[in-house]
């Protein structure tokens, strides 16, 4: 229960904080209350773009396994990340709205990063961790024990992805506000890494 409750108090942590970097945006104006707007091609628009793509997904693998399982922890877990990134997701689209900036781009996922992900658009896999199609489909195929196992290496493996992403906006991009987010997300995504290794050593599992 102390473990759960820590999880839950991250996560309105971060939701709290969520609401202060929305508020620092809006308010990243000149004296004439002109929105300082980055480029379409840039870190801050690629990383808004890209990372809200990849949140929708955690939002559906969790919302997937707290329908197939009846442990209070994993729904909690599942729960808890997918208030926090379809918050963030939303911030993250609100602010290329803000930025009068399209919210998708014939530019491959990455770019932004000087990478170039391209992988096999059959797989579902468009970024770096995220799962495929075919292991969505066997995620909602799965029930108890085998969900929750699946959940918690797909979700590490989401994660990793994520990190490695908003580690690349906290050095990339020029926007302070949407910088203190990505931090946020590479802290609190760690630390939700940790929690899931000891979830899956509970259940005699390990991340893949």
């Amino acid at each position: 229960m102390r473990r759960a409750g820590w999880v839950a108090g991250a996560a309105a942590a971060v939701l709290l904080a969520a609401g202060a970097v929305t508020y620092a945006v809006a308010e990243d104006a000149g004296d004439e209350g002109s929105v300082r707007v980055p480029a379409a091609g840039s870190a801050d628009a690629g990383f808004a773009r890209d990372m809200a793509v990849h949140h929708q997904q955690a939002v559906e693998m969790s919302y997937l396994v707290r329908d197939r399982t009846r442990d209070e922890e994993v729904r909690r877990l599942a729960y808890d990340i997918a208030q926090t990134q379809a918050n963030q997701r939303g911030m993250l689209l609100g602010w290329l709205d803000l930025w009068g900036l399209p919210k998708v781009s014939s530019d491959p996922p990455m770019t932004w990063m000087g990478m170039r992900a391209d992988p096999d658009p059959a797989s579902g896999a468009l970024m770096p961790g995220m799962a495929t199609d075919a292991e969505m489909e066997r995620l909602a195929s799965l029930e108890g024990k085998a969900a929750e196992v699946f959940y918690l290496r797909l979700m590490t493996d989401h994660h990793r992805g994520g990190v490695h992403m908003a580690e690349g906006c906290a050095a990339r991009c020029t926007v302070e506000a949407e910088k203190r987010l990505a931090q946020g997300m590479v802290d609190g995504q760690r630390a939700e890494i940790g929690l899931m290794a000891e979830l899956l050593a509970e259940r005699g599992a390990e991340p893949r």
